[in-house]
C-alpha cells in the first residue's frame, strides 16, 4: 500500500486528480484505453492497492476498502466519460472526411466491350431465335461415334483427314471438330417427334493456323426436320439469316459442293459487303464471298438420328463466326480476333448490333 496513505487517510483525491489530468492529456480512445490499464489493469494502482488490503490491520481494512472500491467507481466513471467524449469527436471527424459533395460531378465507370466474336454470336441467335429456333449445346470433348461415324463419316473416310483432328488420351474420344455432332444429339433427344428445329453454338477444334484458320474456331450449327422439307426452305432461311446480318440487299449464291452428312451439297456465297458485289480486293473481284456449308440432311444420318428418311426430310448448315465477324466488321486477318490486343479490340464499341 505504498503511496497510499498519507497522514490525513488515504490519497483518494491526490489520486483521482491524477487520473483527471492524465484522461485530459488523453487525446485518442487509445491514450485513454492505456490510462484505465495503468489505474484499473490487471497490475493497475488501484488494482494493486486492493490486493495489499489483506496486509492493513482488521480495524483498517474495512475503512481502506470502501475507499478504495468508491475510488475505483469514480476513475471507471471519468474514463467511461471521456471516452464518449472522444468517441463523438473521432465520428465526426470520420464523417466530415467521408461527406459526399452532390454538387461534384460523378466519375464514369470505365465500360468493357464484348468481343467481335460474342457480339456475332449473339446476333445471330437472335436472329434464328426470332424464327422459332430452339438453342442447344453439346460436349467439346466428343466420341468418334457423335463426331464422325454417325455423321456418315465411317473409319478410313476421306472426310476425316480434311477434319484433321486433335485427338484426347481417351479411347474412342476427340475434341469436337464441328457442331455437326449437336445434330444426332438433338434427333436423339427429339425420339422421334417433328419438328426438329435447333441451333448449336460452340468451340470447335481444327490443326489448322494460318490468317483465315485457327486451331479453335466458333461454329454454329442449324438442323430442321419435318416432312416436306427441301431446298427451297433451306434457301429462304440462309437469305432471311444473311440479310439480317449483312443489309437487306444482300444476295446469296449456292454452289454445288460435298459434305458427307448432306445430299445435296452446297457452298453459299454472299454478295461482298465491302464493295456490295461490284468486285474488289476483299472479294477478289468476284464480288461473292464464301460463308458457309448447307445442305439436305443425308439419308444415313437421319437413320442415325432415329428417323425414317422416306417420312421426313431435313436441312442443315453451319458457318464459323469468326468469318462472318471478318466480313461485318470489314478486317481480312482471323488470328487478330484471339491475339488480346486492347488496340484492336478496342475499336468495337457499342453500335449497331446495340451492344
Amino acid at each position: 500500500m505504498t503511496g497510499v496513505r498519507k497522514k490525513g487517510g488515504w490519497a483518494t483525491e491526490d489520486w483521482l486528480q491524477a487520473i483527471a489530468a492524465e484522461l485530459e492529456a488523453a487525446s485518442t480512445t487509445a491514450a485513454v484505453e492505456a490510462v484505465r490499464v495503468a489505474w484499473l489493469g490487471r497490475r493497475g494502482r488501484i488494482t494493486e492497492a486492493l490486493r495489499g488490503l489483506g496486509a492493513l490491520p482488521v480495524e483498517a481494512r474495512r475503512e481502506a476498502g470502501q475507499r478504495l472500491n468508491r475510488l475505483r467507481e469514480a476513475a471507471e466513471a471519468q474514463i467511461k466519460a471521456r471516452l464518449q467524449v472522444l468517441k463523438a469527436q473521432e465520428e465526426a471527424e470520420t464523417l466530415a472526411a467521408e461527406r459526399l459533395d452532390m454538387s461534384w460531378p460523378g466519375r464514369r465507370p470505365p465500360v468493357g466491350r464484348l468481343h467481335p466474336v460474342t457480339r456475332v454470336r449473339r446476333l445471330v441467335e437472335d436472329i434464328f431465335l426470332r424464327m422459332g429456333f430452339a438453342m442447344v449445346d453439346g460436349p467439346e470433348v466428343e466420341s468418334l461415334w457423335y463426331n464422325f461415324e454417325a455423321l456418315n463419316m465411317p473409319e478410313h473416310h476421306p472426310a476425316r483427314d480434311m477434319q484433321d483432328s486433335f485427338f484426347v488420351n481417351l479411347p474412342g474420344m476427340v475434341l469436337r471438330t464441328q457442331t455437326s455432332p449437336m445434330q444426332i444429339r438433338a434427333m436423339e433427344a427429339a425420339g422421334g417427334r417433328l419438328p426438329v428445329r435447333i441451333i448449336a453454338t460452340g468451340r470447335v477444334y481444327r490443326r489448322d493456323d494460318d490468317a483465315t484458320h485457327v486451331p479453335m474456331f466458333t461454329q454454329m450449327e442449324a438442323l430442321v426436320i419435318d416432312r416436306g422439307i427441301g431446298m427451297a426452305d433451306l434457301k429462304g432461311t440462309l437469305l432471311a439469316m444473311s440479310r439480317a446480318l449483312f443489309g437487306p440487299e444482300t444476295a446469296i449464291r449456292l454452289r454445288p459442293s460435298y459434305f458427307p452428312f448432306t445430299e445435296p451439297s452446297a457452298e453459299v456465297d454472299v454478295t461482298c459487303a465491302v464493295c456490295g458485289g461490284r468486285g474488289c480486293r476483299t472479294c477478289k473481284d468476284t464480288g461473292w464471298l464464301e460463308i458457309l456449308g448447307a445442305g439436305m440432311v443425308h439419308p444415313v444420318v437421319l437413320q442415325n438420328g432415329g428417323y425414317d428418311p422416306e417420312a421426313v426430310s431435313g436441312f442443315a448448315f453451319g458457318l464459323g463466326l469468326e468469318r462472318v465477324a471478318m466480313i461485318r466488321y470489314g478486317f481480312d486477318d482471323l488470328r487478330l480476333l484471339y491475339q488480346n490486343d486492347w488496340r484492336f479490340l478496342a475499336q468495337f464499341g457499342r453500335g449497331e448490333d446495340g451492344m
